[in-house]
């Protein structure tokens, strides 16, 4: 009988806790769409696609943090996510046993600084060293390209790219070694009696079991990627314009929420950045939706 009603009382509490992740997620919409209503009203969908951020007049757009924002979160994936996979591979198939630990624990350390510290980093060491050699090289040996073409600012798009990357990696990799080593070890012992060779076993076996468990780790440090605020702040130009190549200036959601948040002085420029916040929300919301779509496609039973 106690045991009974121990079972009701947990599956009572555990459908608690469900309901309760539920109504905050849905208590955060209501409240961002609330706020957002007038700014909604007043410019209604176009808001989203019209370039103009202009507080005097009173005419605000959000083309320009939006793209801003994937821009930065794409490149930021991109360098991330094969240094992520090779940091793990190393971790847990190649790395001695004795260094496996402090490789380990360097990790954890780096997820564990606040991204304040990574943006003040950004922009005393990052931009200049971006500014005087990366940024010169790139349009010297690659300006042939359009995206390379244009002048070194240090502060931009791809300086808050490598940033974010930096700051995503620990996260990534920290799934992504967790996921590595619940590969079967017969699978790969198998694989190895076959004759094949570590990196077949590492590309055709590890990777394969586990591509599931790679995708969700990419897909959380995307979603870190997008609302990072303060140290894209630092190192992004925090400009009103829809970058023509990889060097310019431009401006995030999460950024143009921290610098003008104070600033909004009339009813419209709040709601407006309160539609902003309402937008990285949905996005936010519909990249998760579509990456568990694709794991529940690709998913492989064990």
């Amino acid at each position: 009988m106690r045991d009974s009603v121990l079972d009701i009382l947990f599956k009572l509490i555990s459908l608690f806790c469900a309901l309760l992740l539920a109504v905050v997620f849905i208590s955060i919409f209501v409240v961002l769409y609330y706020e957002a209503e007038l700014s909604i009203s007043t410019f209604g969908i176009a808001f989203m696609f019209k370039p103009i951020w202009d507080p005097v007049r009173e005419i605000f757009g959000g083309l320009i943090p939006i793209v801003g924002t994937i821009l930065s979160s794409m490149i930021a994936i991109i360098l991330a996510t094969p240094v992520s996979i090779g940091i793990a591979i190393f971790i847990t198939e190649i790395c001695p046993v004795y260094l496996r630990n402090i490789i380990r624990t360097t990790i954890e350390l780096l997820s564990a600084i606040p991204s304040i510290i990574y943006g003040i980093w950004g922009l005393f060491v990052l931009v200049p060293f971006m500014k005087n050699y990366v940024e010169p090289f790139l349009i010297k040996y690659f300006g042939f390209m359009k995206i390379f073409q244009g002048e070194p600012f240090g502060i931009g798009l791809l300086s808050a790219g490598i940033v974010l990357a930096i700051m995503i990696i620990p996260i990534i990799s920290s799934i992504l070694i967790e996921v590595f080593y619940l590969v079967p070890n017969v699978f790969k012992e198998s694989a190895y009696a076959l004759g094949a060779t570590r990196f077949e076993v590492i590309s055709k076996v590890v990777i394969s079991y586990t591509k599931v468990g790679i995708l969700g780790g990419i897909i959380l440090g995307l979603t870190r990627a997008l609302g990072e605020t303060m140290a894209v702040t630092f190192v992004i130009g925090n400009s009103y314009k829809i970058p023509s190549n990889i060097y310019d200036p431009t401006i995030t959601i999460a950024s143009a929420l921290a610098n003008e948040f104070t600033e909004a002085t009339t009813d419209l420029y709040l709601s407006s950045l309160f539609y902003l916040s309402l937008l990285l929300f949905l996005i936010s919301f519909i990249i998760i939706s579509i990456s568990r779509f694709i794991i529940h496609r690709i998913r492989v039973p064990i």
